[in-house]
């Protein structure tokens, strides 16, 4: 146990770092709002664009798109893998959890001796995956990179990174495309994923009652590349607008808990100092005492 005066300045460092969590946690309350409603205003179109890309899927065209075509896992050589992590920290176990998921599908196809390439969204992604590709024995590359995307990210933002994706996989070097990103579940839960962007994986459809060809101005190649790059493009936008909303949320229960151990060390510390002083005032008595014994005899 420190001395009082000791004890005194550590409470009041930890005071000083308390009200920088609580003005953090009101900060990223007052984002969270705003990053659900871009959220919200985001899912709409992915979805509606999955729909359409679904009934394309199960018709039978007369031109069937390379990203609609299954590859055989055999004769895949390499995948890819696009992660979207934060840009900052101080949100708890967020990018933690996200890496972990990433480095387990990794270890699915290092197992099969299949290269990765990385499309990293975040500075975050970055630092980690950065350190990781340093050792040899890991056959990872980074092929694009983007960050600073800001509260308020545009697709124009993310455009050079889906591009260097989707030509490495038209390029056959990449089999598989894959999305890792953190799913908004509510306020206090928030959970990553991966999801398989390359081939589009084409499900049933229940309201789909029968199969039919369409008839594609001008031709069906170039309708769909372009249908399919926005589809692709739209999915990987909404994933960096819902990471957002996850930081936010993730973010603001972080500083309540700093803010909450701030709480309870004062406490702790508050009792100490007490202790400290009432000890430091009854070694001045004794002394006084003593003194006065001293005089009197």
């Amino acid at each position: 146990m420190g001395t009082a005066k000791e004890i005194k300045g550590r409470i009041r460092s930890i005071k000083n770092t308390q009200k920088i969590t609580r003005a953090m946690e009101m900060i990223a309350a007052s984002k969270l709002k705003k990053a659900r409603e871009r959220m919200e205003m985001a899912r709409p179109y992915a979805q509606l664009a999955q729909q359409v890309i679904s009934q394309v899927a199960n018709a039978h065209p007369e031109y069937k798109h390379p990203y609609l075509i299954t590859r055989d896992l055999a004769e895949i050589k390499s995948v890819g893998f696009i992660i979207v992590s934060t840009d900052r920290g101080l949100c708890g176990g967020l990018n933690i959890n996200l890496f972990k998921q990433a480095l387990k599908e990794f270890k699915f196809f290092l197992d099969q001796n299949i290269e990765i390439n990385l499309a990293l969204i975040g500075q975050k992604s970055q630092g980690f995956f950065k350190r990781l590709i340093n050792n040899p024995a890991q056959k990872i590359q980074i092929s694009s990179y983007a960050h600073h995307l800001g509260d308020k990210p545009t697709v124009m933002q993310l455009i050079g990174s889906v591009k260097t994706m989707l030509d490495l996989y038209d390029q056959g070097k990449i089999g598989r495309l894959f999305l890792i990103s953190n799913e908004f579940v509510s306020t206090i839960k928030q959970k990553p994923y991966c999801q398989q962007i390359l081939p589009i994986i084409q499900k049933p459809d229940e309201k789909l009652a029968h199969h039919w060809d369409y008839i594609y101005e001008p031709d069906a190649k170039s309708l769909l590349t372009l249908l399919l790059t926005r589809y692709l493009e739209s999915q990987v936008y909404s994933s960096v607008v819902e990471n957002i909303a996850c930081e936010q949320a993730s973010k603001m229960l972080a500083m309540r808990n700093a803010t909450d151990s701030a709480r309870d060390v004062i406490k702790t510390l508050q009792l100490e100092y007490n202790k400290a002083r009432q000890a430091m005032i009854t070694k001045e008595l004794a002394e006084i005492c003593s003194g006065a014994d001293a005089i009197g005899n």
